[in-house]
């Protein structure tokens, strides 16, 4: 469409100080309850498998799994850590010493300052724990910390644990796209979940907060949970949960 009238065009606020970020460059990011170290199939392919193994659940929302065999993981390891465009990580819980997890960056857009968080998997025996909440925290981090504008966050949209896990974190709801893709031969809507840069500050501060050894008791339970801290700073929530 073009302009009839001399009205100033509203085409949004000027971006004052911006620089391009770079590409993810770290190859470990390490926490107090986990270490993320980018994924290598000599050194992690059979060490992951074999948490899986035996939980196909956890390939349901994925667009490939289970996986038959240690050595069919490992030829997917070695391709996907080969590729240029997502950077995959693996994820050790140092209080058992495992690695228990993958997640990885995608969609990697410096010159738009916009990077996401997926291909998220973690074994039953990462799940609800610290370390993985501290992975998580660890990958926005280094996305804001690096200059990035905007961290994103989509899933399945009948994947309501993944919903409610982005909302955890303190990603704010942005709607659904129908029919985004085909899964596995199943239709695909996808639930969009993104945070910003100016509201890191805040969420940095709800996961040191609730990170902190003072927020355990000598059991290993919560005494404050992460929704109620990120709840005051995400500025729209999922209406399905």
């Amino acid at each position: 469409m073009t302009r009839s009238d001399q009205t100033p065009a509203i085409v949004g606020p000027v971006v004052e100080n911006w620089s391009v970020p770079p590409y993810p460059n770290k190859d470990v990011l390490t926490g107090n309850y986990c270490q993320l170290e980018r994924l290598d199939a000599e050194k992690h392919a059979a060490l992951l498998f074999r948490v899986f193994e035996g939980h196909d659940q956890v390939w349901d929302y994925m667009p490939y799994g289970p996986f038959s065999s240690s050595a069919q993981y490992h030829r997917w390891v070695k391709e996907v850590a080969a590729l240029t465009d997502t950077v995959f990580f693996a994820i050790k819980n140092l209080h058992t010493g495992a690695f228990e997890g993958v997640a990885s960056f995608l969609r990697i857009s410096p010159g738009a300052g916009t990077i996401e968080v997926g291909h998220i998997n973690m074994s039953p025996a990462l799940q609800r724990t610290p370390a993985a909440t501290e992975a998580m925290c660890l990958m926005m981090q280094w996305a804001f910390e690096a200059g990035y504008r905007r961290y994103e966050w989509k899933c399945n949209a009948a994947n309501i644990p993944s919903r409610r896990a982005a909302q955890r974190l303190g990603m704010s709801y942005e709607g659904v796209f129908r029919q985004a893709a085909i899964v596995k031969g199943r239709n695909r809507d996808t639930a969009w979940f993104a945070t910003i840069d100016s509201e890191w500050p805040a969420l940095k501060e709800a996961f040191r907060a609730w990170l902190d050894s003072s927020n355990f008791d000598v059991n290993g339970r919560q005494n404050e949970r992460l929704s109620d801290l990120t709840r005051l700073v995400r500025p729209n929530s999922d209406p399905s949960l």
